[in-house]
This record gives structure tokens, C-alpha cells and sequence, in this order.
């Protein structure tokens, strides 16, 4: 067989694959134009590429959508202006040896200011003066100052990015983007702030060049070429003018890029597009802005024409886009109206009740479906307030149900439960600005969030008080205050952590949903993992069910893992258990507590503060023997029976020690034997929710206990010697 045609190549195509040899060749053709002459018609070239590069890149500029994309500019911005510097050597070169520099300088130096160096001059000092003094000047005070927020604004943004991680909000891939885009954002904003630098310089160094060709071109016109004064004067200030001016235009361009790069602000879009829509965002404006022009015209010795037409222009434009606007306004209405008509089905049920029961029997039908539709539960839903509306909006940039589906895959990725749908629909019973959330139509927690602000969390415990609406965080209960634009920058830079009212509403959904795992649970999920597993596993599913145990068995101990935020990931691990030890119980409390040995490899390491080292909490062996005592099982469940005094006590002693654990950073841990892990956890489970009770028989082999204190025995137990005697 013969290969086909291959396929050609575009010029241009080929050239950018090979862009790193044609910038390694650019960079050595201006270190010879520092050294070798050249003749004026290849200065010329190299003149109108420099005033051509620097067009282009105020244009790229001005269609880039966002800052850190030109990360490259301080780089080119560099390579520009030593490329102009060694032009200014050439050019002087030229103009003091031969008295002619080309056709561009020349121009510049009798066309553009009309032959009279007076002006030239004057045109000259007035550009140096607009980009040295303004431009230049401003442009490297924003850069510093963008510079110096960035990067102490960046240990706030990195501890963002982890919460919302930790939260389930986004996965570890978009963690990573997000860090790398943060990390651009600071190194390009750095290298900014040292690229004015090189700008400010030019300028400088481009004064002393046309000031050192006058003088020496004065003199060698003088002394060398025996030209009178004033031919010599006129002459070679003519020329110095018209390099400098070939010089300082391109500088003035790529400054003024500079200075737009670094005041635009990130908004996905070009720089066309983000001024006309932010300046012509109000009609009423450009309607007030019209009468304006029109007093103007009207004042003693003022141009009324010039003042009439502006007037009439913005006039029109003012009537056009408040046109647009009200048409706009009723579409949106419109459209309102219908959706809240479709999913309105309260409505929809009375206008079927209050049909004709002559109207024949698909009435009656339609009538039946849509009551028994009524009878329907969500599993889980998310009820919002109507001023919470554009979060779940994706036409005005709201992103929830987006993050909810994402929420729902980490759950899935993390603790190997499959959430159900998630109904997100809102509610006119609650506040404006309010939610909560509901597992089976019963509300589990609420909370309120702020659009238009944010959410500073005081993370680093910092003594700095934010203006703005004081409040507490909705899962973890710090203290939190809600802040608008102008608050972010000072909350970032002390140690706060700034989160939108989205990210605060996805990361309590996903702590709501992690504590509630077990309740969503249900038979019916059950049997879509164990379909799932029998697709790999047939041999086990074939095994246990149903000779060994029924499903119901199953999906207890799955919802006893989950209540104690075990995943269950490792599901063939967790069958292989229940099918070994079915045969010593069918209880599906005990069938949990022999699968979390062999679970411990995999949920213990969560505990550790080091590797290999879990800082718990214990109890006093005389203590821990007596609550066996009093441990009571039934069929179905296994508790505590505890007097009054005791459970007081051990209250305030766990409270006590497992608090230290937290103010220090650690998990609360308390490691106990197994045959009291499940009735001290489930006896003291709703006065320490977050406490993750282990048993020393769940711990591998290598892991090493660092005991953070021992609960002691109770005085009126310890006063009792002869019933822990007993006991033991």
C-alpha cells in the first residue's frame, strides 16, 4: 500500500510550532543591533516592526478575558523594550556618523512636527511627561499595589479552596485547577509589578538618547561636517526629535497596554464588551447625559452644533436601550408566569376538583393521578425563600443544582452511598432569604444567606472586627460575619475565610447529607448496590443472600457504618464479613461491630494525627469494666443503663478531655474495649455528635495509642470498692 497525500501545512501554522526558535532569533538579532551597524533601510524595517508589535499587543490587551491569560506580557514586555533600546543605539549610530537615519525618523522628524524643532520638542517632552508622569507612573503604583493584595490575599484563597474541597463542593481536580489559577493570578501580578519597572526606565533612558544626539550630533555637525551653528542645530535636533518620537510612541503604546492589563478586572469577557455593557448599563444616564449637552450648547460663545448632535446621539441610544429593557422586562414576566403556572400543583389539583363530572371519565382519571401524585415524598429536598431564586437560576448565573449533582458524586466517590435526586424547589412560607433542608418531608436544618455579600468565617481567630451582618457559621458554629465587595480584601488579609452564599448553602448540604447518610439508606438502594456488586461478586451475593441473611439485615449494618461515618466503599469486604460471621449472629448490631474489625485498616487512619498514631481519650480500666455490667441488649437493640449521678459525671469528664483534643486541632477520640463501644456511643450520641468512639480491637497492629487522658471513676463509685471488686 502506498501512503496517502500528506497532508500540507500552513505557513503560519508551521512558523508558531516553531515560535521558540523565531524568539531565540529575535533575542539574537537585538543583541547584534547593540553591536553591529546596519543600513538604513533594515532600520527602517526593524523601526515599523517595533511601532507594529506594540499595536498588536494593545490589542491583544484588549480582547484578553482575563489578566493572568497574558501571563507572558512582562515577559514581552522585557524582550519590546530592549528590542527598542538597541534601535535607539542603531538609530544614534546612524544619525552621528552619517547625519541620516532613514525614512521613518526622517518623516518623524519633518512631517509630523512640520520641520520646526521648536515643536518637535515641545510634542516630544509633552509624550515623555503623559508616560513617564501618568501612565507609567500609574500603571507601576496598581501593579504594586495588586501585587502586594494577591499574595496576601493568597493563604486565604488556598484555605477556601480546601474548605470547599473538605465540603464535597468541588473534587480534587477542580481543587487543583483552582489552586494552579490562584498561583498564576500571584506569580503574574508579581512579575507585574517588577515589569513597570522596565517601562519607567525606558522612558528615562529614552530622554538621555535624544538629549546625548543633540549635543554630540551639534558638535560633530560642528567640528567634523562644517556645518554652521544653525544648520547643525537644525539638523541634528530634527533628527534626535524624530528617533525619539519613533521611540517613545511605541513605548507610550505598550504602556498604556500595562496599564489597562493591570486595572481590568476578571470578568470572562473582552474589554470592548466589558465597558459597553457597564456604560451603557443605564439608559436614565445617558438620557441626563443628553439634556447636559444640550445646556452646554446653549451657553454665550459655545458651538451649538457640535453640543445638538452628541445630545441627539445619546438621546437615541438612552431611548433604545430603555426600548430593549422594557421588552425584556415583560418577557421575563411572562415566561415568571408560566413556569410558576407549570409547577404550581396545588393549582393544578383544584381546577381538576372543580371540573364537570359529566365531562367524561378522563377527567376522572387525570383527577386520580394527580392526587396520588400529592401522596408523593421527596426523599431529600432543598426549600428556598424567593430572594434566593438566582442561585438556583442558571439563566442569571446561579449554579446550585450543578453543585448539589456534585455534592452528590462526592458522596459517592467518599462514602459509597448513592444520594437520590435532590429536589430543589422554593417556598412562599419561608423568609426571603431563608432555606432549609428536608429528609422525607420533615425539616432537619435551616439556615439564611445573604446575596450580594459574602461570608468571612474567623478561622485564625483574628481580633480584627469586619463591618457588616454578624452571624454564625451553619455547620461548624463559628463565628462569621456577612460582608459586602468593599470588606473581602481586609477579611482576606486577616486570616478570615471568604466563601459566597452558594458555597455556605452546598457546604451545609453536604455536612447535612454526610450525618444523615444512614436515613437515606433505604431497601430499595440496598438492592441497587448489591445488583451492582453481583455483576463482579456473584459468587457472594450468592452466598448470603438469601440463605444467610435477607436484605433487611444488610442495610442495618450498612446504616449502622454510616451512622458512625464509616463508608462503605469496601462493600465486598463488608458482605465477606456478614456472610463469615451470620452463623454466630443474626443481630444486626453485633454482625456491625465484627465487620468494623475488619473495616478498621480503612477508617481508623481518619483518626490519626500522625501516622501510625491515634490521640484518644480512655477510660479508667475499673470504670470501663463496670459498664459492662450494665449494658443491655434486646433482639434489636443495645444500650446503657446508667444512673443519673454516673452519667453526669462522665459527661463532664469526656466533654472536658475530648474538648482539649479540639482546641488543639485533633479529633475527639475515645478508645474503649468492644464490648462497651456501641452502648457508650449510642448512650452518649446525641451529647457529642462529632465524638468517633474506636475500640482497641478495630485498630491495626501498627497503630499506636497517645493517650490524651483517662476518664476517671466517679467519687461515689470509687468510694463503692467492693461492687468494682465485684465487677471485676
Amino acid at each position: 500500500m502506498h501512503p496517502g497525500p500528506a497532508t500540507p501545512t500552513n505557513p503560519v501554522t508551521a512558523l508558531l510550532q516553531r515560535a521558540d526558535l523565531v524568539f531565540t532569533g529575535g533575542l539574537f538579532v537585538t543583541v547584534l543591533l547593540l553591536i553591529v551597524p546596519i543600513p538604513p533601510m533594515l532600520l527602517d524595517t526593524f523601526l515599523a516592526l517595533n511601532i507594529g508589535l506594540s499595536l498588536l499587543v494593545l490589542l491583544a490587551i484588549i480582547y484578553v478575558k482575563d489578566p493572568p491569560e497574558f501571563s507572558g506580557f512582562p515577559t514581552l514586555l522585557l524582550a519590546l523594550t530592549l528590542f527598542r533600546l538597541a534601535l535607539n543605539i542603531s538609530s544614534t549610530r546612524q544619525i552621528l556618523i552619517k547625519g541620516y537615519a532613514g525614512h521613518i525618523i526622517d518623516s518623524f522628524g519633518h512631517f509630523v512636527i512640520q520641520g520646526n524643532y521648536v515643536v518637535g520638542a515641545v510634542v516630544f517632552l509633552i509624550l515623555v511627561v503623559i508616560n513617564f508622569v501618568v501612565i507609567t507612573k500609574g500603571a507601576g503604583r496598581i501593579a504594586e499595589v495588586s501585587a502586594r493584595f494577591t499574595l496576601d490575599a493568597l493563604p486565604g484563597k488556598q484555605m477556601a479552596i480546601d474548605a470547599e474541597l473538605n465540603a464535597g463542593i468541588i473534587d480534587e481536580l477542580q481543587a487543583t485547577a483552582r489552586r494552579v489559577k490562584v498561583q498564576k493570578e500571584a506569580d503574574f501580578y508579581g512579575s507585574m509589578d517588577g515589569a513597570s519597572k522596565f517601562v519607567r526606565g525606558d522612558a528615562i533612558a529614552c530622554i538621555i538618547i535624544t538629549l546625548v544626539n543633540v549635543i554630540g550630533g551639534f558638535a560633530i555637525g560642528v567640528l567634523q561636517m562644517g556645518l554652521s551653528l544653525g544648520e547643525s542645530l537644525a539638523k541634528f535636533t530634527l533628527l534626535s526629535i524624530g528617533d525619539g518620537l519613533v521611540s517613545q510612541i511605541p513605548a507610550l503604546i505598550l504602556s498604556v497596554g500595562a496599564g489597562l492589563l493591570v486595572t481590568r478586572a476578571s470578568e470572562n469577557t473582552n474589554l470592548g464588551s466589558q465597558l459597553a455593557g457597564q456604560l451603557f448599563r443605564y439608559p436614565r444616564a445617558l438620557r441626563i447625559a443628553s439634556g447636559m449637552m444640550v445646556v452646554f450648547g446653549l451657553m454665550p460663545g459655545m458651538p451649538l452644533l457640535p453640543f445638538a448632535m452628541l445630545a441627539g446621539v445619546a438621546g437615541f441610544l438612552g431611548k433604545m436601550l430603555q426600548d430593549q429593557e422594557t421588552r425584556t422586562g415583560h418577557a421575563h414576566g411572562a415566561e415568571a408566569a408560566t413556569a410558576a403556572a407549570k409547577a404550581s400543583p396545588t393549582k393544578g389539583a383544584a381546577k381538576t376538583a372543580g371540573a364537570d363530572p359529566a365531562a367524561g371519565g378522563s377527567t376522572a382519571a387525570g383527577t386520580l393521578e394527580d392526587v396520588r401524585k400529592l401522596t408523593d415524598v421527596d426523599v431529600f429536598a432543598i426549600e428556598i425563600g424567593y430572594g434566593l431564586l438566582n442561585l438556583a437560576n442558571a439563566k442569571s448565573g446561579g449554579d446550585l443544582l450543578a453543585r448539589v449533582t456534585s455534592v452528590r458524586k462526592t458522596l459517592a466517590r467518599e462514602k459509597g452511598i448513592v444520594v437520590p435526586p435532590v429536589s430543589v424547589r422554593d417556598n412562599l412560607e419561608l423568609e426571603a432569604n431563608d432555606y432549609r433542608f428536608l429528609l422525607r418531608g420533615k425539616a432537619i436544618a435551616r439556615g439564611q444567606l445573604h446575596p450580594g455579600r459574602s461570608l468571612a468565617m474567623n478561622v485564625s481567630a483574628s481580633k480584627v472586627q469586619l463591618k457588616g451582618v454578624p452571624t454564625r457559621e451553619p455547620v461548624f458554629n463559628l463565628d462569621a460575619t456577612w460582608i459586602g465587595e468593599a470588606e473581602k480584601k481586609t477579611a482576606e488579609l486577616n486570616g478570615y475565610t471568604v466563601v459566597d452564599p452558594a458555597s455556605v448553602l452546598i457546604t451545609h448540604l453536604s455536612e447535612t447529607l454526610k450525618t444523615n447518610a444512614h436515613h437515606l439508606l433505604g431497601r430499595q438502594e440496598v438492592q441497587s448496590l448489591v445488583d451492582h456488586l453481583k455483576q463482579t461478586q456473584p459468587a457472594l451475593v450468592a452466598e448470603l443472600l438469601p440463605d444467610l441473611v435477607t436484605l433487611g439485615i444488610i442495610q442495618r449494618v450498612l446504616q449502622n457504618l454510616l451512622r458512625e461515618n464509616v463508608a462503605i466503599l469496601n462493600l465486598p469486604l463488608i458482605l465477606e464479613g456478614i456472610a463469615d460471621f451470620a452463623a454466630l449472629s443474626k443481630n444486626p448490631d453485633d454482625l456491625s461491630e465484627l465487620v468494623r474489625r475488619r473495616l478498621g485498616l480503612y477508617f481508623v487512619p481518619e483518626s490519626e494525627i500522625r501516622p501510625g498514631i491515634v490521640r484518644a481519650v480512655t477510660l479508667d480500666p475499673r470504670l470501663e469494666q463496670w459498664l459492662g455490667t450494665k449494658v443491655h441488649r434486646s433482639p434489636t437493640e443495645v444500650g446503657l443503663a446508667l444512673d443519673p449521678t454516673t452519667t453526669r459525671h462522665l459527661l463532664d469528664d469526656i466533654g472536658r478531655r475530648t474538648g482539649e483534643l479540639t482546641t488543639q486541632g485533633h479529633p475527639a477520640v475515645l478508645v474503649v474495649s468492644t464490648e462497651v463501644r456501641l452502648p457508650l456511643k449510642r448512650f452518649f450520641e446525641s451529647s457529642f455528635p462529632r465524638l468517633t468512639v474506636l475500640a482497641f480491637q478495630e485498630l491495626p497492629v501498627a497503630t499506636e495509642i497517645e493517650n490524651a487522658g483517662i476518664v476517671s471513676v466517679p467519687a461515689h463509685l470509687a468510694r463503692a470498692e467492693v461492687p468494682l471488686k465485684a465487677a471485676a
